[in-house]
């Protein structure tokens, strides 16, 4: 397919779709609710009319909180209409979270549903001056009966453009308070266009929405399908975290497309029994390392997808890619690079200094490009942005060293610790572990509050008991002594963040 010409806003995808497809489905939801074209266009006019009327437009946010289903997306599409952006909530966050992100980024309006309402409610929120606007209970024809309850008066429509915020993603600050990234539609269309023509996504594609609407994977999921006409179906959010359920929702739905962290798919992979045809023909896995022990094994259980290695944090949006050749040879140990630039991006690796280093030595990577965003909701200046050369990079905190086959990921800087003088990899740690034949899982953490950082390594293992002793000996053959955990925590299964990412802070409430 063709890229869309002249493409400056998100919303206009709808327009587009609903024009050439109208009576195509365009997504359903784990209620049993689905909504063609032209009835998402309609819903998403009335959301937009709604907020117009309410005189919400260009420059402030409308939060949404509540379960995946068919309206969210007419309501990320519907705020666009009216010119604002939109600011996902996720609803397993702490009160206190949610109370952080409702104070810095000032939202007028908050869409939520009786459950999500019920658990603000009992948090004491969302708090004087924000109105709550609540939607029917989920379910097959209840986006019908939401847009007759909208019923408002279509209003003169605003003029947004393309540099507009059109959404805010709340990210874990260096703080401890969480940070509102700001992406506008320029930033978001120069990664779903590539992406689209990249893994030519088309109206006969059936995405699989795994990602939490408040998780930038749920952008390609959404806006990628919406660009290229095809059918997207939303995992309710206890679909998305069951491994042992995954495989026959793929096969019923006859999912071609699949998005996700590696870590859903990796628990995939280590059950051999959920070997379900299917027709899935693309997988792109992004957000942290795959063990390259649990994506051989994904690859034999599903050999037929191309397998795509995406990175990017959310400030840049995917800005490298490699592909995976499968199958995985059984002599591979590595991890495979985090591949070369897409198109619409430009990197660099550099010191700390910000100094462009030579080829093939490790530095710090930066990328520059329309998908870099603007910076942070309520802060003038980020030192992560720069100058350089005449464009303006982002600072990734990331270590990487040029290949031949694509930037190698060294892991991330604040993931490196120094113990009694010698600098630890926190993330070569996990890779040597997840190397031990009876270990299946493995994260690793460091307490750096003393002099020399104490380092605490968590293991699942295969059913095969394994002492520190033999953990302790593995970890000083693969590694050497100074890599030593000082301790290791037997787990039945590694703790995971509803973004399908390992759960770092809960493993370190686990050893407060």
């Amino acid at each position: 397919m063709n890229a869309s010409v002249g493409q400056t806003r998100l919303e206009t995808y709808l327009d587009r779709a609903a024009s050439r497809w109208p009576d195509h489905t365009a997504v359903l939801d784990g209620t049993g609710q689905a909504l063609t074209y032209r009835q998402l266009h309609d819903l998403a006019g009335k959301v937009g009319a709604f907020l117009t009327a309410r005189r919400v437009g260009r420059g402030e946010l409308v939060g949404f909180m509540m379960a995946k289903r068919c309206e969210a997306v007419a309501l990320m599409l519907g705020t666009m209409r009216a010119g604002a952006g939109y600011v996902p909530l996720d609803r397993d966050a702490g009160p206190g979270r949610i109370r952080q992100i409702l104070g810095d980024c000032g939202v007028r309006i908050l869409f939520t549903d009786e459950d999500a309402l019920a658990q603000l409610h009992a948090a004491g929120l969302p708090g004087g001056g924000i109105a709550t606007v609540v939607l029917p209970a989920a379910g097959p024809g209840s986006a019908t009966r939401w847009a007759a309850a909208l019923h408002t008066p279509d209003p003169p429509k605003p003029t947004p453009a393309g540099a507009d915020l059109a959404y805010l993603l709340y990210t874990s600050g260096s703080t401890g308070m969480p940070k509102g990234v700001r992406v506008s539609h320029g930033n978001a269309i120069s990664f779903v266009e590539w992406a689209s023509i990249q893994f030519n996504i088309t109206t006969k594609d059936r995405v699989a929405g795994h990602a939490p609407l408040h998780f930038d994977l749920s952008v390609f999921d959404v806006f990628a399908t919406i660009r290229s006409g095809a059918t997207l179906y939303l995992l309710a959010e206890h679909l998305a975290a069951d491994p042992r359920r995954i495989p026959d929702f793929l096969a019923q739905h006859h999912i071609t497309v699949w998005y996700s962290a590696p870590s859903i798919l990796g628990m995939i992979a280590e059950r051999a029994s959920l070997a379900v045809g299917n027709r899935l023909r693309l997988v792109l896995f992004a957000g942290e390392v795959f063990p390259v022990a649990k994506l051989r094994r994904l690859t034999r259980l599903w050999p037929h997808p191309t397998y795509y290695n995406l990175y990017g944090p959310t400030e840049t949006n995917v800005c490298t890619f490699a592909r995976i050749p499968t199958p995985v040879p059984e002599d591979r140990t590595e991890p495979y690079p985090i591949g070369h630039p897409c198109s619409h991006c430009a990197v660099m690796v550099v010191d700390e200094r910000n100094h462009p280093v030579p080829e093939g030595q490790p530095g710090l990577l930066c990328v520059a490009g329309p998908s870099v965003v603007s910076g942070y909701w309520g802060i003038d200046h980020d030192p992560r942005f720069f100058h350089h050369d005449g464009r303006r990079w982002y600072h990734t905190g990331d270590v990487v060293c040029s290949s031949a086959d694509g930037f190698l990921f060294g892991g991330r800087r604040d993931r490196m610790v120094k113990r009694r003088g010698h600098r630890i990899e926190l993330d070569e740690l996990e890779h040597a572990l997840g190397r031990c034949p009876d270990v299946t899982d493995a994260a690793v953490i460091a307490d750096t509050t003393q002099p020399s950082a104490i380092i605490t390594a968590f293991v699942v293992t295969n059913g095969a008991p394994m002492t520190q002793i033999g953990l302790r000996s593995f970890c000083r053959t693969e590694l050497g002594p100074h890599l030593i955990p000082d301790r290791f925590i037997h787990l039945d299964a590694l703790p995971h963040t509803t973004t399908g990412k390992i759960d770092y802070q809960g493993l370190r409430r686990t050893c407060s």
